[in-house]
């Protein structure tokens, strides 16, 4: 990993902010009313590296994850669905460099870091969300082949991709019987559902994808069996930080727009910044947005020094960060009035893209049940009560 120092960094987000204003922010209206997924542009994303952001020397820039916040804060300004797409592909090159062996490294992260390839996260299932370690997709030994049968829920890229990293069910019920297989595009048995119908995400395809009777080569597994569950966790750790820093992006840029509309908009002779009410607006949404781009710069850092108590500040981080930033997203589009509803605009765009930020990687919720189950961990009841 790669420690940049502040110069490196601002010349960092200088480029990817130029990439996100050049190739991101003039098509987002567009591809979020046409349900386009960008291809091309996410090719474009490759060629400067933004494909394999923390992915190791060898293959990918070799980033640390406090860059990678950065990074998607600058992208998700442009375009929100599209950057969280990039989070969700950034998070599958990981996982096959963090665990995949030499041979699989080499076979998979030269395409998916230069987004030749994009990749797929394959979690979830119609009946599984939060209880992820309760998966059914199976994976029977055959032999040198696994065989899959299943179903897996809001796969965000399916159909388009080429990598789909699943999670499947090769042992016992629990999290110790769950393995992590690549799977590559037009396996035989692999199909796709419809592409759902969503509030917001447009810009990206979210669809089931169906396993039946897909054989796969045991040489596909990443790690050992049983090792899918971990592999889920540490990867879900820096997906939602990175997906904070999306939240964060996104209302940033709807901030901005507010903070200019409420300087020009005249409303009973005077400017709309001149209704104290106004102004305390605008003071809680800067208190709340800097809040949240210190406690992932935060998180972040502990990713990288691989402290104790990354879980629960990983899942601090996406609380804060996805719950701050939708609040401030809507507050902006308040301000804007009847204009703010307006698709033109931009803003009910950027609150319906920050929307499902607070349900995925981990509902909120489930970050509040692991903040919380910490902190009685780590500071136990001392002695009795009266």
């Amino acid at each position: 990993m790669n420690s940049t120092s502040p110069e490196e960094r601002s010349a960092l987000v200088q480029a990817v902010r130029d990439f996100s204003l050049a190739e991101l922010a003039p098509y987002a209206l567009e591809r979020d009313a046409e349900k386009i997924f960008p291809i091309e542009t996410l090719r474009l994303a490759g060629e400067v590296g933004l494909g394999g952001i923390y992915v190791g020397e060898e293959y990918g820039s070799d980033l640390s994850r406090a860059d990678a916040v950065a990074i998607f804060e600058e992208l998700a300004k442009g375009d929100t669905a599209v950057a969280a797409y990039i989070s969700i592909h950034n998070m599958v090159a990981w996982m096959i460099d963090a665990f995949g062996n030499s041979e699989q490294r080499a076979k998979w992260l030269p395409g998916l870091v230069s987004m030749e390839d994009l990749g797929s996260y394959c979690l979830t299932e119609p009946e599984v969300g939060s209880d992820a370690a309760a998966i059914s997709t199976s994976a029977r030994r055959d032999g040198d082949h696994y065989v899959l049968n299943g179903t897996k829920q809001f796969i965000s890229g399916a159909g388009s991709t080429s990598v789909y990293l699943v999670m499947v069910r090769t042992g016992e019920a629990g999290s110790h019987g769950i393995s992590a297989v690549v799977v590559p595009k037009d396996t035989p048995g692999m199909s796709f559902g419809p592409n759902e119908h969503k509030m917001g995400w447009n810009a990206q395809p979210t669809r089931q994808v169906h396993f039946e009777d897909v054989r796969v080569p045991v040489a596909n597994r990443l790690s050992h069996e049983g090792d899918g569950f971990r592999i889920a966790m540490r990867g879900l750790n820096g997906g939602r930080v990175n997906i904070g820093a999306c939240s964060l992006g996104g209302a940033q840029w709807a901030f901005e727009r507010a903070l200019s509309y409420v300087q020009d908009r005249q409303a009973f002779g005077a400017p709309l910044v001149a209704n104290q009410s106004v102004v305390f607006a605008l003071a809680d949404m800067e208190t709340d947005l800097q809040a949240a781009r210190s406690l992932l710069q935060r998180a972040a850092q502990k990713l990288d020094s691989g402290a104790a108590d990354t879980v629960a500040a990983c899942a601090l981080a996406k609380r804060f960060a996805t719950d701050a930033g939708f609040k401030v997203a809507n507050q902006a589009l308040q301000l804007h009035g009847g204009y703010g509803y307006l698709h033109e605009y931009g803003i009910e765009r950027v609150v319906r893209d920050l929307r499902v930020h607070q349900i995925l990687e981990g509902t909120n919720e489930i970050m509040r049940s692991i903040i919380g189950r910490t902190l009685l961990h780590d500071h136990p009841q001392q002695g009795g009560t009266r």
